[in-house]
């Protein structure tokens, strides 16, 4: 697991992914002798901080995004939500800014009307537009482990894994998933309009609810806010069931992924979210089983080798 701590406690929330862009490029540089298959690595301003890994022959694409929630610097100490993180006075913040480290403590400020404001607490101000994340406290135990932004680098660990052995297929890093996306329309572009490709697995993070449960297996969602095409998730479905890895099936109301962008492009893209849950979901605390994460990485690694 010290490949998945390390991706935990590195800074790119969203807007701001390039040090995950950088990490991602010198691992697989690093390790890519070792790999099955070396991957054509594709960056650059066409596709911003994104990046593209191409595979032999591709027909099937995994989305896996680099961002993380966090919190903006506004005035007079506020700050600001970076997607949806839960908040609380007990959390620590860090980040940088022009005067140097910055490691914050959180106030939660509520007025009559239930409003609530959130400042950070530091011994100096803080330039404006600073980010500052969750301070990463790595646990683990025999079945668990646990962290600040297991969603999603929990996924990008999926994606990394899975390139040891992909022969065919093609890896997106993806920017902006936690702010409503804005990379995936023209990465679909992308790789739709140069190898055809319009079959997608989102490798995300999904929640334990009262349907989905810790060491049950990967979850497969049938739904969240958005709706794959059921025959392309039963076809996966169907693949998973043959394979013998544990699963579960996710439906649920809320949420979203890389997949509801992906639906949103004018790309004829099937995409269907598969992803381990955890529990304290956009806290410092996301929890995962270890077993989930198991049969996640089983899985993507059965279906890229199935699907077609």
């Amino acid at each position: 697991m010290e490949l998945l701590k390390q991706l935990c406690s590195i800074h790119a929330p969203s807007g701001n992914e390039v040090e995950m862009k950088e990490f991602i490029i010198n691992y697989i540089n690093e390790n890519v002798s070792s790999f099955t298959c070396t991957p054509q690595i594709i960056t650059g301003n066409e596709i911003q901080d994104c990046i593209i890994l191409k595979f032999g022959n591709p027909k099937v694409a995994v989305f896996a995004h680099m961002d993380s929630i966090g919190f903006s610097v506004k005035y007079n100490k506020e700050l600001i939500k970076i997607g949806g993180p839960k908040i609380d006075d007990s959390y620590q913040l860090i980040g940088k800014d022009s005067k140097g480290d910055i490691d914050a403590g959180m106030l939660i400020i509520e007025d009559e009307n239930d409003n609530k404001r959130i400042e950070y607490v530091f011994h100096r101000d803080i330039d404006r537009g600073t980010e500052l994340v969750f301070k990463p406290n790595w646990r683990e135990t025999k079945d668990y482990v646990q962290c600040c932004y297991m969603d999603n680098r929990l996924g990008v660990w999926n994606a990394l894994e899975l390139a040891k052995t992909l022969e065919n297929g093609i890896i997106c890093f993806s920017c902006w998933e936690e702010v409503g996306g804005g990379a995936v329309g023209y990465l679909a572009k992308y790789i739709y309009e140069r190898w055809g490709v319009q079959k997608a697995l989102i490798s995300d993070i999904t929640w334990v609810t009262e349907g989905v449960k810790h060491g049950n297996g990967v979850a497969i969602s049938r739904r969240d806010s958005g709706i794959p095409r059921r025959s392309y998730v039963d076809q996966i479905i169907q693949l998973a069931e043959n394979s013998g890895i544990n699963y579960q099936i996710e439906v649920e109301a809320s949420g979203g992924s890389d997949g509801n962008q992906l639906q949103k492009s004018p790309y004829p893209f099937d995409w269907c979210f598969i992803g381990a849950p955890e529990n304290y979901v956009h806290s410092p605390d996301e929890k995962v089983h270890k077993k989930d994460i198991e049969a996640m990485l089983k899985l993507y690694q059965y279906l890229m080798q199935h699907l077609d």
